[in-house]
């Protein structure tokens, strides 16, 4: 009763010869619908089902690839990262020797330049006291010289007598210088 409903509404006649089609089409009809889908069934499992399987494995093996390239890229990354720490440990150890090394060469300079000065200083010092001493003995004769004649002209007052003899000049200068050092 629900099929003669279905067909009076859809506005299908019943079969004609009394035979009742479950799904209310003709059998040829149905039979050509059964074999075109197995024709396309067929059709899609020869030629298009194998384009999709070989598109699905090479997407697949790219995917694949593309993570095992990611992963040696990673490890490459991982390799020169540990490389570069090494070589930059490397270089700050270096830079600290070369620091070490300038500090020290700072020092040795210093410690020359030191040494040299204090030498210039003690040649200058000794130079200087050698000029000092050669003036003193300079200045200690021109005097010994000025104070001899102003003590033979004093005496020739005092004694009265004229001390025009070398030799008398002589004793009597160096007997006063010596009474003076006294």
């Amino acid at each position: 009763m629900t099929s003669t409903v279905l067909h009076a509404a859809a506005g299908t006649p019943l079969a004609a010869e009394g035979e009742i089609n479950p799904i209310g089409l003709p059998w040829g009809e149905v039979l050509i619908g059964v074999i075109g889908f197995a024709v396309l069934l067929f059709v899609l499992g020869k030629f298009v089902w194998p384009q999709f399987e070989k598109a699905y494995a090479a997407r697949t093996k790219a995917i694949e690839g593309g993570i095992a390239d990611a992963e040696a890229a990673q490890r490459e990354a991982r390799d020169a990262l540990e490389q570069y720490r090494a070589q930059l440990a490397g270089a700050r150890e270096e830079a600290a020797k070369i620091r070490e090394d300038a500090r020290a060469q700072a020092q040795a300079i210093r410690d020359d330049m030191l040494t040299q000065a204090h030498a210039e200083s003690e040649r200058i010092a000794a130079a200087g006291r050698a000029q000092l001493d050669a003036q003193r003995a300079q200045i200690v004769a021109e005097l010994r010289s000025d104070l001899g004649r102003v003590s033979v002209d004093l005496a020739s007052r005092v004694v009265g007598e004229s001390l025009e003899d070398e030799a008398r000049q002589r004793r009597t200068v160096e007997r006063f210088l010596a009474d003076l050092e006294r």
